[in-house]
């Protein structure tokens, strides 16, 4: 572990809970390849030493995790530094797979952001705790991108076609929407978030859901949005082919169906086929099959114009206007 990365990550043990805090609340605590590793490192370090859970946290008020560091990425790219971008993502995706097996019950707290590889670290894990400032998103077609760790798995597992339409259009959800997914498990009020660690160390014996249940309380959750179109996002986005979903969507004729047309419409179209197709084919696969499925697609994505550019757009000159290339990769549909 870098001395850098030792304090953009907190880790120690306290009454038998393993605590994880993401500490880079100024870059809304996203990744960097010294980060994954640490997470990795302390969660393969107590895999057996006989805790009873263990809490994942974001500093700060405005994220748990903002995702990787993707700008990063695009410099590595840009540099042609391959080996580089080829370590951060196999780091991140074998810290995935290690949540997704840990013997241990593993607890994130969302609170504020949660996209791209803040969802990695959370969405594998047992229990996903939402505040009311929490709002999680898969925007990488926006970007250039496609939804990665482990996305490929967890999207198509979301009832009927709300995977396809979180992982084709970026839509961010509050947590109403996130409790209806199933991409979290939990509510517990901002003012009852911190007392979590203490709530599991105090009750060992005590089942996690449990113990999280007690801690939300009474405090009400708002009507979940989504909930109120699933009829229309399952029409829309079961349909077989991207041009399908575009005309359902424009025979739909809501206002529900023309913001998911905008949404379409801003993205990397070369973005929204690897999606599309990367989804479709994850329904079959397994988890480490689909981690190893989206490394071997970042290998030629991140050095595409649509992903040099779309992070140009969105997190370098922050213009929000990228000019993205019609074709798509090598002029064919790209393998997912």
């Amino acid at each position: 572990m870098t001395d850098t990365a030792a304090v953009e990550i907190l880790a120690d043990v306290h009454r038998g809970v393993g605590r994880i805090l993401l500490n880079r609340p100024k870059a809304l605590n996203a990744l960097t390849t010294g980060m994954v590793a640490a997470i990795d490192g302390a969660l393969a370090a107590w895999e057996h030493t006989g805790l009873s859970a263990v809490v994942i946290a974001g500093a700060g008020t405005r994220a748990f995790c903002a995702g990787g560091d993707i700008r990063t990425i695009r410099e590595y790219s840009l540099a042609g530094d391959a080996e580089a971008s080829e370590r951060f993502f196999a780091t991140e995706y074998r810290l995935n797979a290690r949540i997704a097996e840990y013997p241990v019950p593993v607890v994130s707290l969302i609170d504020g952001l949660c996209m791209g590889g803040g969802l990695g670290v959370s969405v594998h894990g047992g229990f996903r705790v939402v505040t009311e400032r929490a709002v999680l998103s898969m925007p990488e077609t926006g970007i250039g991108f496609f939804p990665d760790v482990g996305a490929s798995y967890f999207l198509p597992r979301l009832p009927g076609a709300i995977g396809m339409y979180l992982g084709l259009t970026g839509h961010r959800l509050d947590a109403a929407d996130a409790l209806y997914t199933g991409l979290a498990t939990h509510f517990v009020p901002v003012d009852g978030i911190d007392a979590v660690g203490d709530a599991l160390a105090d009750n060992p014996d005590v089942p996690v859901d449990v113990v999280l249940n007690r801690l939300a309380g009474r405090s009400p959750v708002a009507e979940s949005g989504l909930a109120a179109v699933r009829g229309d996002v399952d029409r829309a986005f079961g349909a077989p082919t991207l041009g399908e979903i575009e005309k359902r969507l424009r025979h739909l004729d809501t206002p529900w169906a023309a913001a998911a047309l905008a949404a379409l419409e801003a993205a990397s179209p070369q973005s929204l086929e690897i999606t599309h197709a990367l989804l479709a084919r994850g329904r079959q696969r397994t988890l480490r099959e689909c981690l190893n499925a989206e490394l071997a697609l970042t290998r030629t994505t991140i050095r595409t114009p649509d992903f040099l550019e779309g992070v140009r757009a969105a997190l370098v000159d922050k213009d929000r206007t990228p000019s993205w290339q019609r074709a798509s990769l090598d002029g064919r549909t790209p393998p997912a």
